[in-house]
């Protein structure tokens, strides 16, 4: 008779933490031997420790929120290795849909393609903050309570380290509260509104009762930016880094915002870390590159942006942003080359048609120089009109 085995992997975003930890807790509690990553492993041991784990463990639960897939369309994204991986050695898969998860939205549609769309056919579990206790017991005796016909792979005694390091991490950390899920509730909330005093009403109730949630911070900073109140939101960014002084993304945006209101050195001091912090990270090359190209330093700007382009060689917005300091440099041939890329890469790019017409209009091609002219007011006017 086939055994009921009782080992779990635990695969989430980052931003779920407190949710993960909480599943974690209960499983722990109910005799179950638990993978669950608390304190994050350096990339260079993924193979080993979280592969590894998920080998030699036969169910594998996977937290679905708004913002926990939205990073998998890129290959190399830690959680679509995992349910690849998952999906490859046959484990038991247990999706729990937390709060505003829905298959049907297009922000999630649009991750769960390729290798990942047959996460859409399995049965998920629905986990309300206020019946946690009840989908926890029906996650124990119905979803787990089931044999698994793959074969369990023993972990190497490096894996198993890990595990354990991982396990005692987590078992150290204090009782997760129902008021941090609620947060994890209003931030999801927030993630998935689309409206920007609607996200910051609902980020806002996250930190109300969760006041150490740099997630939160960070995006009421991009949507009090997006609004344009640029200093509240580099107020946001700075909690966000004084909570968590490793987030890359932030810095960028930080940057960003500082570029925005012409601090030029201070932006660059931003994004100068989030390099740092993230070598590969694109966008903080392109936001520097900006930054440089704002101060008239033309060669460091398309020095950032070649690298942003090695990075991303499809990204319409550096080849824009590169033909800027080509432009001023007076390499309009080139400067041309760059918009007429970001153009092909992105055909509605009103900003690359305006800026293609002024370099075409430098190097005499007038009529050229009119067609683009009329084409960005084209786009210009589409994009501002409100749809049917």
């Amino acid at each position: 008779m086939a055994r009921i085995e009782k080992t779990v992997f635990i695969s989430y975003r980052r931003t779920n933490a407190p949710w993960a930890l909480a599943i974690y807790q209960n499983l722990r509690q109910h005799g179950y031997d638990v993978f669950f990553d608390y304190t994050g492993i350096d990339s260079g041991d993924f193979e080993q420790a979280i592969v590894g784990n998920i080998k030699a463990r036969a169910h594998f639960v996977v937290l679905l929120t708004p913002s926990a897939l939205e990073r998998c369309h890129e290959p190399g994204d830690w959680l679509r290795r995992e349910i690849e991986t998952a999906f490859e050695y046959k484990r038991n898969i247990v999706p729990l849909r937390l709060e505003g998860f829905d298959y049907a939205m297009p922000s999630i549609a649009s991750q769960l393609t390729g290798t990942l769309e047959p996460l859409r056919s399995y049965n998920a579990l629905s986990v309300p903050v206020e019946y946690f206790d009840e989908a926890m017991d029906r996650l124990r005796n119905r979803f787990l309570n089931v044999t698994l016909d793959g074969i369990l792979h023993p972990a190497p005694a490096t894996t198993a380290t890990a595990a354990n390091a991982a396990q005692q991490a987590a078992d150290a950390a204090p009782q997760v509260k129902e008021k941090e899920l609620t947060a994890q509730e209003w931030f999801e909330r927030g993630y998935a509104a689309t409206d920007h005093d609607e996200e910051i009403r609902l980020f806002t109730e996250a930190i109300l009762l969760k006041a150490d949630y740099p997630e939160a911070f960070y995006n009421r900073g991009w949507a009090r930016q997006q609004k344009g109140d640029l200093d509240e939101a580099i107020k946001d960014y700075d909690e966000a880094i004084r909570l968590k002084p490793d987030y890359a993304a932030a810095f960028n945006n930080r940057g960003l915002a500082r570029i925005d209101k012409g601090y030029f050195d201070a932006a660059i001091i931003d994004l100068n870390e989030a390099i740092r912090l993230q070598p590969d990270y694109a966008l903080a090359f392109i936001n520097r590159g900006i930054a440089r190209n704002n101060k008239g330093d033309y060669d460091d700007a398309i020095i950032d942006l070649n690298e942003a382009i090695r990075l991303k060689p499809n990204n319409p917005i550096a080849f824009n942003n590169r033909g800027n300091p080509r432009h001023h440099k007076g390499e309009y041939d080139a400067a041309v080359t760059d918009y007429t890329e970001a153009i092909r890469l992105k055909p509605d790019y009103a900003l690359a048609f305006s800026n293609r017409a002024i370099s075409r209009r430098n190097l005499g091609e007038l009529e050229g120089a009119k067609e683009d002219e009329a084409e960005a007011t084209r786009l210009k006017y589409l994009q501002s009109s409100p749809g049917p």
